[in-house]
């Protein structure tokens, strides 16, 4: 027969069964990382509606963190995005960086809007126009 202690203690902890609170089928389980992913995803979709011919071959990607060895011209903080033209024979990429981005995002909306902007930014810095020409709902940081 169970002692009274043992039977209310699931473990011996006293923290009952341990398991996933949501399970792995719904969409509320993806990672914070997973979520960010989905978010360039649209954005990078978008953008590329209009802009498919000349963002062929161009790659996109996120990372968690900026490389610790600025650009000289990225002295003025942590880079949120970066683009690299095609080069010997690499393809052109843009690259967002996903953990200086979630820190300046107030809310998922904020966090949205700010993903558009630094994707909007850094093709528009590949293709040499201007945000605006990229996006026009784009609106420069103030």
């Amino acid at each position: 027969m169970d002692s009274p202690r043992t039977a209310r203690h699931r473990d011996r902890h006293g923290r009952g069964l341990r398991g996933p609170l949501i399970p792995a089928s719904l969409p509320a389980a993806r990672t914070r990382a997973e979520r960010f992913d989905d978010i360039v995803l649209d954005v990078v979709e978008r953008v590329e509606k209009t802009w498919s011919a000349q963002l062929r071959g161009t790659e996109f990607a996120v990372e968690d963190v900026p490389p610790s060895d600025p650009a000289p011209w990225e002295s003025a903080g942590v880079p949120l995005g970066r683009c690299f033209a095609a080069d010997s024979g690499q393809p052109a990429r843009v690259v967002v960086y996903r953990r200086p981005v979630e820190t300046r995002a107030v809310d998922l909306a904020d966090l949205e809007e700010l993903a558009r902007d630094v994707v909007v930014e850094q093709v528009a810095h590949l293709l040499g126009r201007h945000p605006e020409d990229i996006d026009p709902t784009y609106r420069p940081p103030l």
